[in-house]
């Protein structure tokens, strides 16, 4: 009987209305637009076809970063607020402009690591290496480490560089716990804080700056605190110092096993990498991959 037939086009009309009830109630519901103006955004794109986002942005009600913090909460996909005073500073940029092409970089290299090392790894920790300071290392670090937790692995990201740690400046967390007093029996586990609770993401950071950062790495208790981090998390990312600087980088990443290698365009020198790349080669590192990072 033809008068019970669904035809495509008004199935394709259902599910966009549908859609557009979400977004809309999610932006009423955070206090970006009120009944008043979703109705004006429907009457737009019903007369012009336009997606709901599109038509309030044209009508000025909205931005793209609203519209982008409505997705988001539509799929279960946090936008983490930045800047001083949010969740992260603002250099972390996978946690909130999920858009730019930095960030969809970021997740090909989540991609290539996720199939090509970590699925079949016998160990899931990885070291974020790079020779100098200031060549992105710890943007890096935190940028994927979220980046995988986006993607629903449980991830921990550890700041072990305790001579210069930055971790807890990118995330805006209190520094004066971490894996300084993780290694000296002075803290336990707890010292990996979450994020955000819809985001699988937890951050150790490096704590009070000890005297002997070289010496703690070295001890026994390293590769017990690592281990059992391992058990716990699907993916350890360690934040490591500036490998031609001291030994502290070399001793992570023969722990870890595996390592990313970072350099930065126009800043990186060719005889610095040429160190850093024999000191991981002799400690038997497995290097799996190299950034040139523009950042």
């Amino acid at each position: 009987m033809t008068d019970l037939e669904i035809k495509p086009t008004t199935l394709a009309a259902g599910i966009g209305d549908r859609t557009t009830r979400v977004i809309g109630a999610i932006l009423v519901g955070s206090g970006r637009l009120n009944q008043s103006d979703v109705e004006q955004v429907q009457r737009l794109a019903q007369q012009t076809g336009l997606k709901f986002g599109d038509a309030a942005i044209q009508l000025k009600l909205v931005t793209q970063e609203d519209i982008e913090f409505a997705l988001a909460r539509q799929f279960n996909y946090p936008i983490l607020s930045h800047g001083p005073n949010g969740i992260v500073a603002h250099e972390v940029i996978a946690a909130y402009n999920t858009q730019c092409k930095a960030v969809e970089d970021l997740r090909t290299l989540r991609s290539r690591l996720a199939i090509g090392w970590l699925k079949g790894a016998s160990r899931n920790i990885l070291a974020i290496a790079s020779p100098e300071r200031g060549d992105g290392r710890s943007w890096l670090a935190a940028n994927l480490a979220t980046a995988f937790a986006q993607a629903g692995v449980r991830t921990l990201l550890i700041d072990a560089d305790m001579r210069y740690p930055r971790q807890h400046k990118l995330f805006n967390l209190n520094n004066a716990t971490g894996l300084s007093a993780l290694l000296t029996g002075r803290a336990t586990r707890d010292i990996a804080r979450r994020v955000h609770p819809q985001l699988r993401l937890f951050v150790a950071t490096a704590g009070t700056l000890p005297p002997n950062p070289q010496e703690l790495l070295t001890r026994p208790v390293c590769d017990v605190v690592l281990d059992q981090f391992s058990e716990h998390f699907d993916l350890v990312v360690l934040d490591t110092p500036a490998l031609t600087e001291t030994a502290d980088c070399e001793l992570l990443a023969a722990r870890a096993g595996a390592a990313v290698m970072v350099t930065h365009l126009n800043h990186t020198r060719h005889s610095r990498l040429t160190i850093a790349m024999e000191s991981l080669t002799r400690s038997g590192v497995n290097v799996i991959g190299s950034v040139v990072n523009e950042h």
